[in-house]
């Protein structure tokens, strides 16, 4: 099975990354990157693409991704880092355009399933109190969903993930290509996540599971998910669906 990856020198691609790169029915994995993978050198399977322009996708590029089966999106950026104009970007347009482009293959799959890494605190109905990110991760999955009803793309499937607290410590064989945090972040991840491992498991998303289960959705048949944990006509799941599909 091919499969479409963004995201993959970040922690969340990096998770999914390892999972495909260890998954024999994966054959071949194409990376949309602004720059080289360490992760992805050597393997045989995986084609680095550099894509600067994550709302365009000329036909040679489209050339390259032919045959692809599903898509792990797990390109992001702090809503801290960036002004909302470049936050709603990445987080809103990106995956919305690769969506449309992906589902226009050369001889298109039946279905091509759409894995959005979205976040917990994401809603489709935001609030007074809903901070920036939630009501921007939530908008995006509500506009993939929209998507996925048009006419025009009846062979799309969309999912839509929502990650806590992504942990990484029980996964070594990733820690080398992760961005390493700053400051707060960095003071956090060395406090708070070893009293949340004892206190607060559930609300932890260890990175081994969460790449498990994001090329599952990818390399699967597309049906809705139910069960504890899933919500929008059974295209959403949370870190508590997550969790309960990873079987922790």
């Amino acid at each position: 099975m091919h499969l479409i990856l963004t995201g993959a020198t970040g922690i969340v691609g990096s998770s999914a990354l390892y999972h495909m790169l260890n998954t024999p029915a994966v054959s071949k994995i194409s990376i949309l990157s602004r720059r080289p993978v360490p992760m992805a050198e050597g393997h045989n399977k995986v084609n680095v693409i550099i894509q600067t322009d994550y709302n365009n996708y000329p036909s040679e590029v489209l050339a390259q991704l032919k045959g692809a089966e599903g898509c792990v999106w797990a390109q992001g950026v702090s809503a801290l880092h960036v002004t909302k104009e470049e936050y709603v970007k990445i987080t809103h347009d990106y995956p919305l355009a690769a969506a449309r482009a992906f589902t226009s293959l050369p001889d298109p799959p039946k279905p091509f399933k759409f894995v959005y890494v979205s976040g917990e605190g994401a809603t489709t109905s935001p609030g007074m109190f809903t901070q920036y990110f939630g009501r921007i991760k939530g908008r995006a999955e509500a506009a993939l969903l929209a998507l996925s009803k048009d006419s025009s793309y009846t062979n799309l499937r969309v999912f839509s993930v929502r990650p806590g607290g992504v942990d990484p410590t029980s996964h070594p064989e990733i820690l080398s290509y992760i961005p390493q945090r700053q400051g707060a972040l960095k003071v956090a991840d060395k406090v708070l996540l070893p009293i949340l491992h004892v206190v607060g498991p559930g609300i932890l998303t260890p990175t081994k599971d969460l790449g498990r289960v994001l090329t599952d959705l990818a390399m699967g048949n597309g049906e809705a998910l139910d069960g504890k944990g899933v919500e929008d006509e059974g295209r959403t799941l949370s870190n508590a669906g997550l969790r309960r599909l990873a079987g922790l």
